[in-house]
Order: C-alpha cells, then structure tokens, then sequence
C-alpha cells in the first residue's frame, strides 16, 4: 500500500516491509529510527519519518503472534483423521512461510510461495491451483479459510472443521434447562438430601413458573442425569448434607491465610460433640460435648475441656487452663514430663518455678483468639473474661468455619487418634453406630477428661503436617519442637496466672457463712480461717449481705471466700475430704528430679499405647459387694466421686502451708516419712465469673 498523504506509520520488530521493491525486515526500532534487514542481510538504517515518506512504502506482514497451540493437538483423534490434518498442515505451512514444515536447512522457496516476492493471496491462489492439478479440487478461498483456521488453533483445526468450534460443557441441552436446574441445584444447597428425582421436578417446576406449562420441555431421563453429573460435580447434591453446606459456604477465589510467627499471636477455639458415650452422675448415658483451644503458630492444644452442656463458663474454664501449667498426674509415664520433652525445659524454668513439675505441654498467653458465632464464645462473660487478660476477641462471619481451620481440624483429630480408641466410642452418626454401646464398661465425666488430659500432652509430640520447615519442606515438627524455635526466634516468654488472678476468673456465686461453714450443691466447706466471719453479714446490701465465693466447677475439692473487710482470699476444703482415698488424697505428684536428658520414642510410643489399652478397656469395677447393696442413685455418685481428677488445683499465696498438710488425708502409718512427696500449689484449670444458676 502506498501512504503518502497519510499519518506515519507504526512498525514493531518482526515486520516485513517493501521498499524499493525490496522486501525487508525490521531488526531493531529506537525512537524514531528504524534497523532493517534485506533478504541478503544488508543492513539499512533509516527514519521512521524517511520510511512512512515513501512512496512505494508496504507493509507486507505484522509480526503478530498467534497463541501457541497445544503441545499434543491430536491425542484421542484417529489414525486417519491425524493423518489428514498433518497432510493438511504441510501445505498451509509451505503457504505461510515458503517452504513446508521439517525442510532441511537453506531450502529455497518455490517461486510462486517465495513470502518475499509473491503475496500471500498469490500464494494461497498457486496452492488452491496445484491441489486441483493434483486431484484435490479446492478453491483459493477454501485455503484461505484453513490457513486463518491454522493460525488460531494450529493443526488441530486442520482435522476435523467441527473439532475446531467450540463446544458447550452441557451439550445439546438448551441453555433455558440448563439455568433452571442451577437454579435447583443451588436451593438444595442449604436444605435436606435429596434425590436426583427431586431435582429434576424441581427444574421443570422452575420452567413452568417463569415460561408457563409446555413451553420448555424437559429432554430424556438420560439427558437430565448426564446435565445433573455435569452441574453437581464437586458439590455433594445428592450426598452428605453437611458436606454440602460446608461448600456452599466456601468462599470464591484463593484461600487467604493470616501467618502466625509467635506462640499465641493467633489462637482458635470451638466446640463439638465428643463421639464417645459417657456416664454422667445421674447414672444416664450420653454423649459430651468437647471444647478445645489451639495455637496457630506451633498447633499447641493447650487446653481441652468435656462438659454435658458447654456453657460460657467452659470457654473461660480453657483460658484459666491455656495460662497456667499442666501438672504431671499420678500413674502418667515419666516420657510425658516436661523435663523430657523438647520444650526448654531450664528456660522456662527459671521463669516460673512451677514448670518443675509439668507436663509436656508449653504455657502460651493468647494475644488473638478467633471463635464462631456460638453464644458460649460471644456471651459476655466470655468478653470480660478476653477484656480482663487483654485478648483481642475476633468472631467469625456466620457460617464460616473455614476461617478457624485449624481448631477444626484438630477436633476431627480427637475423634480419629483418641475417641475411637475410648470404650463407648459411638461414631460420628446413627449410621455408624454400634449395637448395646451403652452396656459397655463407660467412663464417667471426670475418667474421661483425665484421659482427655494425658491425650494432649501425647499429642503435643505428634509430629504434625502442618509444622515443616519452609527450607526443607521434607521433614516436619511436633507442636513442641516448633513452641522451641519460635521461642528462640521470637522471644517469646511465657506469663503463667498468679494464685489472685486465677481465682478471679472462677465462676463466682454467693452464700452466707453459717456455724458449720458454706454449703455449695450439698457439700460442706471449712475452715478454721472462717471462725471471725461465721453467721456475719457481708455488708454487700446488694447481694443480701451474702458472702462472695468463687469455685472450680472441675475441683471439688475446695472453694474461695472473698474476705471483703480485710481483703485476700480464705481457702475452704471440703470437710468430707479425708474420706475419699482416690483421688482426692493425691494431693501431689512425682516430684523426683530426672537427670535424662529427654524422654525416648521407645518410651513415648509405650505411654501413647497404655494410654489407649486404658481408655479402650473402660473403667473396672471398683464396687465389690459393698457396691451391689447400694442404690443405682449412689452408685452413680460414687463412680463420679471417685473418678474426679487429682486435686492440683491452685491456692492462694497467702495460703499456711500447715493449714494445707492438715487437710490432706492421713497418710499410711508405715510409709517412711521421707518418701512422702512434698505438696506445691499449682494452677491448672479454669476461668470467668459466672453467676450460679
């Protein structure tokens, strides 16, 4: 084309162009000037001005790049039909640039397909001639059509002209069917299973409503289960309805993930059902359900409680138990101490001399903590409880379990590596569920979450997928290995609850103070601290001159009375407490100092099997004959009693140590007094103030 008169041109590398009746390429272009190369490698430098100026200037062709086409066009077609195409695709190819595909190097072109004397149209025109001489009649326009087909989609096109359109992912249905099951689809997202019946009455209900009765016709029974294959995939339609509500609650797009690179920067909670029939102390069989905390950064659980009924006080009960030690328990292998553990155990230990004696699960203070929209997580209780230790509360939108995944996934844990390994283990649905569960050796309340407890610190030596190291992504980490190095590279330190603070967050309630003490849900509590305040009146008016008690829903053992004129705490054990031998009596655990240097995996791998042996055999029968003469009420009570979890609770500081000693039970007369463990008071459990109802 000529271009004088017009604008000047655009020219980018790769074009050809005549001049002079000359073909060129150009090499180069910066700014205004222009590098060009003729077929003899002559270079030429010249303006863009100059260029665009020229009278007989032509741009032959642009270098535009069609996409690449797929590596393996032809899989799948048969042997003739790929045979064609390749036929097809010499020739066009021998069109476009002159010679065919796979020609030796320094091939000249023929003279009617040389690219850089004869046109593209000329050459598409001697194709179409010579394919007619060779008995293929074909029309130059037929050429032109393939080649443009080449260029699109490369040789594929060249096989079959139908192989080359576009195909619609739900076939021949009409597009109309097609929106309405959709619409079906999507409204079963939220509701009950249901059959693939069901849906397809529900799409042509949908077309009746909005284009009127037998104005779309539904296709064959065989169409509509191929369509319903094709547009249910992935989303559970037909099957689970928990599954299916959990997708269409996914979120669009990439997941997001908030990275956490300290002990307790994030931290999660929730709760679920435990799958594992208890026997509550009323004598009945039921389920429990489980509520749980763990830390992002190192998949610490750090605490864990049962209960019947979760209540706001549970989730205050699992901060008290998150910022406080764990104390190692009589009858738990010497492999679960802290002191084995790869915890730093010296660390730690001259921060908080209570560390001694711990088990192997590190004290992490929450900064964060992401709960769902349940009322036990956003009750107020719970806020004041986070507002007190300075947590920042962050629920979840409504519906959206992904955003605490972790805590999810650690719940399904506990059924997988622990609730079925437990004597009463029920499944996670009626369908799973066994015959006469409830006639099986069942563990009380309080037997379980002392299982629940040595369970944790088992697991927080679990090497866990999640916790590998980014640089050698091959080898991963147990929670506990992880709380080490992130405690090196993060400075993080621990702040452990003081005997004050932990009383604070009990649940509170409020009784007076008679001759012969407190009396809470039919126990008696005593002391000879309480002489100056028995039958006083608190001078609270508010409160009916009642005096203020805290409690550990989780400990019987003993209870806090608010002194409000002198101000501190008064301790009251309870006064049927020497006659309990198990546990109650074991006040106190092994204090003996190990000098190994850490536990072993031999060692670990036999306390996580007589762990499970335990928990699988169920609870024996402890009751003899004395057992069978009593009601069932007592029995019930009796297992309860005597299953509750060893008294480690914390005291206050100002606490007589005498006054500790006196109210343990007596120890056996020919139990050599230097044997005798000494009693350190140490927080173990709960939290928050919540009225007694």
């Amino acid at each position: 084309m000529v271009n004088a008169g017009r604008r000047p041109v655009g020219v980018s590398i790769g074009d050809r162009v005549r001049v002079a009746g000359v073909l060129h390429t150009v090499i180069a272009v910066s700014g205004t000037a222009v590098r060009l190369a003729d077929t003899d490698g002559v270079v030429t430098d010249i303006s863009l001005i100059e260029l665009s100026a020229a009278e007989d200037f032509e741009v032959v062709r642009a270098s535009s790049r069609a996409p690449v086409p797929s590596a393996t066009p032809l899989e799948g077609l048969p042997e003739a039909v790929a045979a064609e195409a390749l036929w097809w695709e010499a020739h066009i190819v021998e069109v476009l640039r002159g010679v065919p595909p796979q020609a030796p190097p320094g091939t000249r072109p023929k003279p009617e397909y040389d690219p850089a004397v004869v046109s593209l149209t000329r050459r598409e025109q001697a194709k179409a001639a010579e394919l007619t001489a060779a008995g293929r009649s074909v029309t130059a326009s037929a050429i032109t059509k393939r080649r443009r087909r080449y260029e699109a989609r490369g040789v594929v096109a060249m096989a079959d002209r139908r192989s080359g359109k576009p195909v619609s992912v739900h076939g021949r249905v009409d597009p109309i069917v097609v929106e309405a099951m959709q619409q079906a689809i999507a409204e079963a997202a939220q509701g009950s299973t249901r059959t693939a019946t069901y849906l397809f009455w529900r799409t042509g209900q949908i077309l009746e409503a909005d284009h009127g009765r037998g104005v779309v016709e539904l296709p064959s029974q065989r169409s509509l289960y191929r369509l319903l294959e094709k547009l249910s995939a992935g989303k559970h339609t037909t099957g689970s309805a928990r599954t299916r509500r959990s997708l269409a609650d996914r979120p669009d797009g990439p997941f997001g993930e908030r990275s956490a690179v300290a002990p307790g920067e994030l931290m999660q909670m929730d709760s679920t059902p435990l799958d594992v029939l208890v026997r509550l102390d009323d004598g009945i069989c039921a389920r429990v359900d489980l509520t749980g905390m763990i830390d992002v950064a190192t998949r610490t659980v750090t605490a864990a409680v049962l209960r019947p009924t979760t209540k706001a006080v549970d989730a205050s009960v699992l901060l008290a138990r998150t910022v406080t030690p764990e104390p190692m328990r009589p009858g738990w292998a010497q492999a679960l101490a802290m002191s084995r553990s790869a915890l730093p155990f010296r660390r730690l230990l001259d921060i908080d001399s209570r560390m001694q004696d711990a088990a192997a699960r590190p004290v992490i203070v929450p900064e964060a903590i992401v709960v769902d929209q349940g009322k036990v997580f956003i009750s107020r209780n719970f806020r004041a409880s986070c507002n007190f230790l300075g947590i920042n509360f962050q629920p979840v939108h409504d519906a959206s379990g992904w955003e605490k995944g972790h805590i999810e996934r650690m719940l399904g844990s506990v059924g997988t590596l622990f609730a079925q390994f437990v004597a009463g283990y029920t499944g996670f649905n009626a369908e799973r569920r066994g015959r006469h569960v409830e006639q099986q050796p069942l563990w009380s309340l309080l037997e379980l979450q002392e299982l629940l407890d040595e369970w944790i610190v088992v697991w927080q030596t679990r090497p866990h997928d999640g916790l590998r190291d980014p640089l050698h992504p091959g080898r991963t980490f147990s929670p506990n290995e992880k709380y080490a190095a992130l405690v090196e590279t993060a400075g993080y330190v621990p702040v452990a609850l003081s005997a004050d603070d932990y009383i604070e967050l009990l649940p509170a309630t409020w009784r007076a103070i008679n001759a012969y003490g407190v009396k809470i849900k039919h126990r008696t509590y005593d002391d000879q601290a309480l002489n100056p305040l028995r039958q006083q009146r608190s001078g609270i008016k508010d409160r009916k001159d009642l005096w203020e008690i805290h409690y550990d829903p989780y400990d019987v053992s003993r209870i806090w009375v608010r002194d409000h004129r002198k101000g501190g705490w008064i301790t009251l054990f309870w006064k049927q407490l020497h006659r309990i031998a198990a546990p109650f009596g074991e006040l106190a655990w092994d204090h003996t100092r190990r000098t190994l240097p850490g536990a072993s995996e031999e060692e670990l791998a036999d306390a996580v099997a007589d762990l499970l042996r335990r928990a699988n055999q169920g609870p024996a029968d402890r009751g003899g004959e004395d057992t069978a003469r009593l009601s069932r009420r007592d029995r019930h009570v009796a297992a309860r009693t005597k299953s509750s979890p060893p008294s480690t609770r914390i005291a206050p500081e100002a606490q007589p140590a005498d006054r500790v000693a006196d109210s343990e039970p007596d120890q056996a007369d020919d139990t050599p007094e230097e044997n005798v463990a000494k009693v350190i008071p140490m927080p173990i459990f709960d939290p928050f103030t919540e009225a007694d109802n």
